[in-house]
């Protein structure tokens, strides 16, 4: 299915180095009981590594959309109309903003595997909010729909 350029769906998936440790943290489990028997071991193995993929697999399971005129970041879901000209963050610029650049009334949809961003300010005079900062991979991609789902 081809989505239009008003559209944009992407989620912002944990690096498979997180998920090699989500094992590791399973197997320190499983070596930690390892004392008490066999059974505990694999009981370790098993409930240590599901535990550790769940929370893996929740905080990368973050979801940018632009979508039915909305910008849907993570929780947030921002009309189009109340944003203003968005802007890509490159590798360097999106760490600026991440930290020494960073406004503390921003939403952040943010993301330290994901280099690079897209920062949109915020007209809406009744939101206190000055901009969104939303990693992103594809931040043509979510401009150029942004843009679209405007007019």
């Amino acid at each position: 299915m081809q989505l239009s350029p008003a559209h944009h769906d992407e989620r912002l998936t944990a690096p498979r180095s997180w998920w090699a440790i989500a094992v590791l943290i399973g197997l320190a489990c499983a070596l930690m009981l390892l004392p008490l028997g066999t059974l505990p071991l694999l009981a370790g193995l098993v409930g240590g590594t599901a535990l550790a993929g769940m929370l893996v697999s929740s905080y990368g399971s973050a979801r940018v959309r632009v979508v039915n005129g909305a910008l849907a970041a993570g929780e947030a879901r921002i009309p189009v109309a109340a944003l203003g000209e968005p802007e890509v963050l490159d590798a360097q610029e999106a760490r600026a903003w991440r930290t020494h650049k960073a406004d503390a009334r921003a939403f952040m949809l943010l993301r330290s595997y994901v280099p690079t961003a897209v920062r949109i300010p915020i007209t809406d005079p009744q939101d206190p909010t000055p901009y969104a900062y939303v990693s992103t991979r594809e931040p043509q991609a979510l401009v150029k729909a942004i843009r679209s789902a405007k007019g």
